[in-house]
């Protein structure tokens, strides 16, 4: 074996995103660089790189079918022997929720780091390949499970948001404690609907119902405060429950824990009366990968409310 040989090998998985980008004759920034162009700009290291080519594309336009390809892409990578650890290089704007699937979907001993950037590649403050390299060194620490590597920092998946839209650390998380341990859920979710209603102040049922007739399966609520609606909302809920659709009630407030503690006809108490389950600390994008991951393992409506509940 040559001492090259030797070395540890890391797959980098390309999806698109900012990391990927730089400007077009138009002046617009778009994926064009491949997951092999970003790891010829890293400086010589210690590790063997193998370059995934999977999707090339804005995470905002990430369906969950999707997060599935990705996570597939990350399974068949976590399968192979020869491999240390992954890194996935995803668009900042959904990569809490790619991060979540991929935590709810696999258990290896090996690492999984998610990274991207800020900042497209062409861009004078261009962080992408400090980001990756963040990223890497983060596998070779070898610690087990999903994370993010970004901006200098790190967290685990479970509770991860996107907090700003122009600062190099781009990312938090809503709770404080260690990541719980999660249900594996590996059935794939591509063919779900699973929507996010906003519920600004004195709203109306009439997304949440439109959702409904368009046959969503599952609905969570962007709620006000610690996870309180309107008594409209509330009806809209009973209505969504008496049709056997689960609604998930998370809010719109980025950090803390979530309690269902108001009534007045429209608080967090009288939508879980209705029907609703509140999430603990989950917020709306993480909020609808758990739910669309337990509805394509088929968990009944008290395991979804255990976990979401509970976690």
């Amino acid at each position: 074996m040559t001492a090259t040989a030797s070395l540890p090998l890391v797959a980098v998985l390309a999806t698109g995103g900012t990391i990927a980008s730089r400007k077009g004759a138009d002046g617009a920034a778009s994926p064009s660089l491949s997951g092999q162009d970003l790891l010829d700009l890293l400086p010589p290291l210690a590790l063997r790189l193998r370059a995934v080519e999977v999707l090339a594309k804005d995470s905002a336009s990430l369906t969950l079918a999707d997060m599935q390809v990705i996570s597939d892409a990350v399974g068949r990578q976590l399968g192979d022997p020869g491999i240390t650890g992954v890194v996935v290089l995803h668009g900042t704007d959904a990569m809490e929720e790619t991060a979540l699937l991929l935590a709810l979907q696999h258990r290896s001993p090996k690492p999984v780091v998610l990274t991207g950037a800020q900042f497209a590649a062409d861009h004078p403050q261009s962080d992408g390949i400090a980001n990756l390299a963040q990223a890497l060194a983060t596998v070779l620490g070898g610690l087990a499970g999903v994370s993010l590597a970004f901006g200098g920092q790190a967290f685990p998946a479970w509770g991860l948001y996107k907090r700003a839209s122009d600062r190099a650390q781009a990312f938090g998380r809503a709770g404080d404690g260690p990541a719980p341990e999660l249900p594996l859920l590996p059935a794939p979710v591509g063919g779900l609907r699973v929507d996010i209603i906003a519920c600004p102040p004195g709203t109306d049922a009439l997304h949440l119902d439109a959702s409904l007739a368009a046959g969503a399966q599952g609905l969570v609520l962007a709620a006000l405060g610690s996870g309180n609606a309107t008594p409209e909302l509330v009806a809209g809920v009973a209505r969504a429950h008496a049709a056997g659709v689960p609604v998930i009630t998370s809010s719109r407030v980025p950090e803390g824990i979530l309690a269902p503690t108001y009534g007045g006809g429209g608080g967090g108490h009288d939508l879980c009366m209705a029907g609703a389950v509140h999430a603990r600390l989950l917020r709306p994008g993480q909020a609808r990968i758990l739910l669309a991951a337990m509805l394509a393992n088929g968990c009944d409506a008290a395991r979804i409310a255990q976990v979401f509940e509970t976690a």
